[in-house]
């Protein structure tokens, strides 16, 4: 470079850095003249002068007051900003720096003009270095409007934010309210910022805009503040609804410092959308969404309900339309895409939910989307043929039909997306009436080739089964196809049509019912065998003997009960034996467990007693006998009993017991349990010894022997259980038959356990 070309460059440098200072000079001059004007009308205003009156007067104040009349007017001028904004100045200085600040702002043509005049006349007398404005767009994002003290690179990094980008302007955004940080962010809180003072003050505050947020302002401080003030938070306000204002009022060169781009979406929504509503949040002090206030309405809207358009103007998403409040309905779907941003697209009747009590909504297609701050709703109408398309395509996938038509004459073959699914294929494969032999089993081909003969040379609709293999999974499914031929005027058919159903279900269903019917047939013979048999064994293991116990002088009925399920005889018994002295022997006893092991135990011990009561030995004497048999002649056998010899002559019963529950007699139609004597349970222990007890018993008693599933619950001890016993015995002993009747009536165990039962009236 030649010494005159350098000259020629520093000549340029020094001329635009000359008209720069001009420029602010000028600028400077204009704020300052706008300030004098307006502190001018607002004495004019109180004073009830003239312009020239005015001018003297401030100038005068100025004199007295010992500053310039810009100064002055500035304070004049931050007063009546105050009052405007309802805000209180209370003799703060700073006030006078904001009526400097709202005069700057009018001249600027830019947002960054916007943002460094801000900045300059109302914020770094604060201490702030950084002012940056962001507006709204229509996707929810934040898109840099104007910024003074963050440099060209951070403000290039910060342009553009998007909706999903967890940032404090976009929490500003989000929520719509103030977020103020003395000294840094929270600890532990991670969201990122603009500038590069991480510890120091920052102040994010929405820009009010109509009907909704215009978009968020942000201030830094290098450095903590003591706290934001009273004043301070006033004057932040104050300074984002200046900003907003200069944002959207056009600039002297006739442009907007900013594109908002509000009234012409709204347009484009109106000749695009018939029925649309744009509702922003109404938050409470704690910033939770309680509701949408609607904002804006398409001059199209047609209310489902059949309301008029200003019935429904002004007010707010849950004051028209109160059931959309229900859980899922559409204010959760409206807050769900005020928080992700994403779309949601609503078909069928879920805008019935809209619809308070002023009648059923017709069917509707609803769609959400966020805009700017808020959420658009747009709704349409669905035609009767789309309902009816919709309704055929339920009935489809419930009834798993799947329709289908194939034009004879051109070949072309069309199928439902149901159909496809049936046979497990991609859509777009669908098979003619030719090649449908080719996919069901080698048994079935003869029957669908059967079906198309009947269908195209008999010209007549008919129905098939066949089973096919799903293309997908290889399963087997069981299809029915019904079809009928579709023929021109000269009666040729042209093109058939019809439908599949997978009838595997049902084919499966009919199959477990005659499996289950046959089952059960064969059950219930066996069942009743198993009867018979039973009945046949109960027989031969309880004989009876109606003449040997009138001899004895006694009338004595037996009961035996099983208790169901799986086994019908189990290991209770009894016993009435006329022994050749005269005597009778009484006995009741239980085995345990339950089948045929009980059964033959059962059986063992009953004939063996039999047999040793032929000695004359007492009772103590023939339970001893019989616990040495089953400890050491059985297997295992475990079991109690309750063994009696009544001698009719006098009257008296002698009786022992092996872990058995004593008898109960019945006396004067009052129950109680003979006294009690002492014995272990027969199989236990091959020395055990057994108590014999002697109790005299009068005419007309009753006694009754018993097993323990005649009392026995699982929600009562054995003690309540007897008593029970006690109670339902006490009362008159008539015929012993229906006594015994009463007692078995009476009985609710819920043990599981069989019951035998021993009524014997003396006579």
């Amino acid at each position: 470079m030649t010494a005159s070309s350098s000259s020629d460059v520093s000549r340029l440098t020094s001329l635009v850095e000359r008209q720069r200072r001009e420029l602010d000079r000028l600028r400077t001059q204009a704020a300052a003249r706008t300030v004098i004007d307006t502190a001018q009308g607002v004495l004019m205003e109180r004073l009830g002068c003239p312009p020239g009156e005015a001018a003297r007067q401030l100038a005068r104040l100025a004199g007295e007051s010992g500053t310039s009349v810009a100064e002055l007017a500035a304070d004049i001028t931050g007063e009546l900003l105050a009052q405007v904004t309802g805000q209180a100045a209370d003799g703060d200085q700073s006030w006078g720096r904001l009526g400097l600040a709202g005069a700057a702002v009018t001249t600027a043509v830019n947002g960054d003009e916007l943002a460094a005049a801000t900045l300059g006349q109302a914020l770094a007398p604060a201490g702030a270095e950084v002012l940056a404005l962001w507006l709204l767009e229509p996707d929810g994002s934040l898109e840099l409007a104007g910024q003074a003290g963050l440099g060209t690179g951070e403000a290039g990094r910060w342009r553009h934010l998007p909706f999903q980008f967890d940032c404090l302007p976009q929490r500003v955004a989000r929520t719509g309210t103030e977020v103020l940080w003395p000294s840094g962010r929270p600890d532990g809180d991670p969201v990122p910022g603009p500038g590069r003072w991480p510890a120091g003050a920052q102040a994010a505050l929405p820009l009010p805009g109509h009907p909704a947020l215009a978009g968020v302002m942000l201030a830094l401080w290098p450095q903590p503040v003591p706290g934001f003030g009273p004043s301070l938070r006033r004057q932040l306000a104050v300074i984002a609804d200046l900003c907003a204002q200069a944002l959207d009022t056009p600039a002297p060169g006739g442009a907007s410092a900013a594109d908002h781009r509000t009234s012409w979406l709204y347009g484009l929504l109106d000749g695009l959308i018939e029925s649309a509503l744009v509702v922003v949040p109404v938050r409470d002090r704690q910033g939770m969404l309680t509701d949408f206030r609607i904002g804006y309405m398409s001059s199209g809207f047609r209310d489902p309900a059949g309301r008029q358009r200003e019935e429904v103007a002004g007010g707010s998403l849950l004051e028209a339309y109160p059931l959309a409040a229900v859980p899922g309905g559409l204010l959760d779907r409206a807050a769900e895409v005020l928080r992700t941003g994403e779309p949601q697209h609503v078909a069928g009747g879920m805008l019935g939910a809209l619809v308070s009590d002023v009648g059923l909504a017709p069917a509707m297609e609803v769609r959400l989307s966020r805009l700017f701050d808020g959420v658009a709703i747009a709704w349409r109408r669905v035609d009767e043929a789309e309902r009816l398309a919709s309704l055929l395509q339920h009935a489809e996938r419930l009834g798993r039909i799947g329709g289908w038509e194939e034009n004879l004459l051109t070949g072309e073959v069309r199928w439902t997306d149901p159909a496809f699914a049936l046979f497990g294929k991609e859509p777009g494969k669908a098979i003619p009436l030719a090649g449908l032999a080719a996919e069901v089993m080698p048994d079935d081909a003869f029957a669908v080739k059967r079906f198309r003969d009947r269908l195209v040379r008999e010209k007549r609709s008919t129905a098939a089964a066949f089973r096919i293999v799903r293309a997908d999974d290889e399963s087997m499914r069981q299809m029915r196809a019904f079809a009928e031929p579709v023929v021109d005027a000269a009666g040729e058919v042209v093109a058939v049509r019809g439908a599949f159903q997978d009838v595997s279900t049902t084919y499966h269903t009919q199959l477990a019912l005659t499996a289950t019917r046959d089952q059960l047939a064969d059950t219930e013979e066996r069942a009743e065998e198993e009867h018979r048999l039973a009945l046949r064994l109960q027989q031969a293991i309880t004989p009876w003997s109606a003449e040997r116990i009138a001899a004895a002088g006694l009338d004595i009925a037996a009961r035996y009960r099983p208790a169901g399920g799986r086994y019908l005889v189990s290991g209770d018994w009894y016993d009435t034996v006329l022994l050749p002295d005269g005597q009778m022997l009484l006995v009741v006893g239980d085995i345990a467990g339950h089948g045929i092991d009980a059964v033959t135990g059962m059986v063992a011990m009953r004939n063996c007693l039999r047999g040793l009561a032929i000695t004359g030995a007492g009772p103590a004497r023939l339970l001893s006998w019989l616990n040495q048999v089953a400890c050491q002649l059985t297997d295992g056998i475990i079991g109690t009993a309750v063994c009696g010899l009544y001698q009719p002559e006098t009257r008296t019963l002698r009786w022992a017991r092996a872990g058995h529950l004593p008898p109960v007699v019945v006396r004067d139609a009052a129950a109680s349990e003979f006294e009690t004597s002492e014995g272990l349970l027969l199989g236990a222990n091959p020395d055990a010894s057994y108590q014999e007890v002697s109790t005299s018993l009068r005419r007309g008693d009753a006694l009754l022997l018993f097993t323990d599933g005649l009392i026995e619950r699982r929600d009562k001890s054995i003690d309540d259980a007897v008593a029970d016993l006690l109670a339902a015995a006490s009362r008159p002993v008539g015929g012993i038959s229906d006594y015994a009747d009463h007692l078995l009536g009476q009985a609710d165990s819920d043990t599981g356990d069989d019951t035998c039962l021993v009524a014997v009236l003396v006579r």
